[in-house]
Formats: C-alpha cells, structure tokens, sequence
C-alpha cells in the first residue's frame, strides 16, 4: 500500500498549484486579450471541456513526477484546483454563483478524467520526452481547438419544457388567475433551488387588453422584464403569446453575462397556458415554454436550462393554484 508521506504532499501541492494557474490564466485571458478571442472564451467547448479536463492532467502529472500517488489521488486531487479557481473568479466578480453551479458538476468529472490521463502517463510512459510531449499537447488543447469549434459544433436547440398542476377549482376562476397574475407575494412562493443560485422571482403579470394583440407585461425581481404579446385567446381554454425579454432594461448584476436572458446563449420565446376539464370535476393546467439554446455544449447546458425552466413554472403553478383554490 502506498503511504502518504512529506514528499507526496509536497508534490500534490505542487500539482494543485500547476493546475490551478493553469485554470485561472486561461480564464484571465478573455478579460486581458478580449479582442484576440472570438466570441466568449469561457463560452466555449475549449474552455468548458478541455480546460477542466487538461487542469486534471497536469495536476496529478506534476504530482506523479518522483512519487507514486494512489488511485484515488488520480481521481480527487484534481478537485482542488477546479475549485479553488472557482472561487477566485468569484472574489474577483469575474462570475457569478449562477455560472459556477452550472459549470461546476461537469467541470469535476473531466478533471477527473484528465487526472486518470495524467496519472497513467506520469507513471507508465518511459520517455521523459515522450511524457513532455503528451503534456504539452493536452495544454495547448484548447488554442488549437478554439478558433474553428465555433463553426463545427455551435447549434441552435429549441427546448419545450411543460409542466402541469390540478387545481380544484371552476375554469372561469383559473383564466382570471392567468391572463393577469397580480403582484405576488415573496410567502406565497415556494422555496426554490434556482432562485437560491441567482434566478429571480416572478413578481406580477399586466395585461394591457384582452383578446389577440393585447401584452403582458411579467416583470421578475432584479429589473427583468418580458413583453408577452399574446396570439391565442381562448377564454377558460388556452392563452399563448410570444416572449420578448427586454435586455436593456435588465442589469448587468442580475444575471451573469453568460446567462443573460435574450442573449447570444439563451432566449425565452413563447408560452401558453392551457386548461384541461378532467372527469373528476378538477381542472389540469398546463404551462409550456419554449426557450433558445446557442452553445457549442448544448448536449449539457440543456439539462440545467430546462430543469431552471421547469422549477420556475413549478413555482408559477402553485401560487395559481392557492390562489383560485382560496
């Protein structure tokens, strides 16, 4: 079994400050060279997927260099330095806690994959020039890939996420609840995972006329406004209109630029509420939107854009359903 000693410490230590430098020089870039980059440099599949993974590399390779670490040293240790450069560009304001939550789950499993890489090629490569050679081409990784992923892998997704509540209640009391939703309540809100991560809370919904043509206006707390024009009247049936978030008006501290509602990455386009009689005298309401996703991660950043969707229309679908059920 091999032990823990001052030498080992000394060398994941080492690693950990190697990859943590690595991490963070790489995210300094954009904010000192903004014009070199194209597009959002921390917005791509190069710093997104191949930072993380060549900050594992390099961690466990430098601790890897005269000692043999464990197994699970390979794995964990590259840990550290993802973390410990999260937090630094917190205390710097460079990102906000929204970004680091989203990143952070995937940001770990690929330091750990390039902890395994630089673990085997630390111990098992014979050739020092061999072993400086992989190293630099995990390195240098993510500057080949960056200025061509854009055109290769950068799609435009359109994600629908429903969510349904059943509300005992008559169909004329839930439409009146929907096509205006009054000033709500911070205790009428149920407690929520996105808000606690930067989301805001719905805070009310006018609505300048009834019938097609009238709009909404849903404004959020932190100055988030959406311009809801509705195209689908159907009294007790179903309301649908599109959404136009009014960016201008949203401050930069609302939201992390990188998240920003109606930006280059995300937009919310449409929604519609639709009431369905069930036998048992109850009435299922639905709630759809569609958003836009504009990555060149989508396979991933999909999975936290529509659970954020989904938990606030949760959210949405309780206050209704308490107040028509009063």
């Amino acid at each position: 079994m091999i032990e823990l000693t001052d030498e080992k410490l000394k060398l994941s230590l080492a690693g950990v400050a190697v990859g943590f430098v690595y991490g963070v020089a790489l995210r300094l870039m954009y904010q000192v060279f903004p014009h070199a980059l194209e597009n959002s440099w921390v917005m791509t599949f190069s710093f997104i997927v191949l930072m993380p993974f060549a900050m594992g590399v390099v961690t466990v390779y430098v601790a890897e260099l005269k000692e043999r670490q464990r197994i699970l040293t390979w794995i964990f240790l590259p840990w550290f330095p993802v973390i410990a450069a999260l937090l630094a560009m917190m205390l710097l304001l460079l990102e906000g806690l929204i970004c680091v939550v989203l990143f952070a789950p995937l940001a770990l499993v690929l330091a750990t994959l390039g902890g395994v890489l630089g673990g085997v090629s630390g111990r098992f490569i014979r050739s020092h020039r061999a072993k400086t050679a992989s190293l630099a081409c995990v390195l240098v990784l993510p500057f080949l890939v960056m200025p061509w992923e854009n055109q290769v892998l950068n799609t435009r997704d359109l994600r629908t996420v429903e969510n349904t509540i059943d509300i005992q209640a008559p169909a004329a009391v839930i439409w009146r609840n929907i096509e205006r939703v009054p000033a709500i309540r911070t205790d009428e809100l149920p407690s929520s995972w996105s808000h606690r991560i930067g989301f805001p809370n719905p805070v009310e919904a006018t609505l300048s006329h009834e019938g097609v043509g009238g709009v909404r206006n849903a404004t959020f707390t932190g100055g988030v406004l959406f311009l809801e024009t509705i195209d689908v009247w159907e009294p007790e049936h179903r309301l649908s209109f599109t959404i136009r978030a009014q960016t201008d008006q949203i401050p930069a501290t609302t939201l992390d630029e990188h998240v920003h509602v109606g930006g280059p990455y995300f937009d919310v386009l449409r929604g519609e509420y639709r009431l369905e009689p069930l036998p048992n005298g109850t009435v299922r309401l639905h709630l759809l939107s569609r958003h836009r996703l504009s990555t060149d991660f989508n396979w991933y950043s999909h999975l936290w854009t529509d659970a954020i969707m989904s938990d606030l229309q949760k959210r949405i679908l309780h206050v209704i359903k308490n107040r028509c059920e009063r």
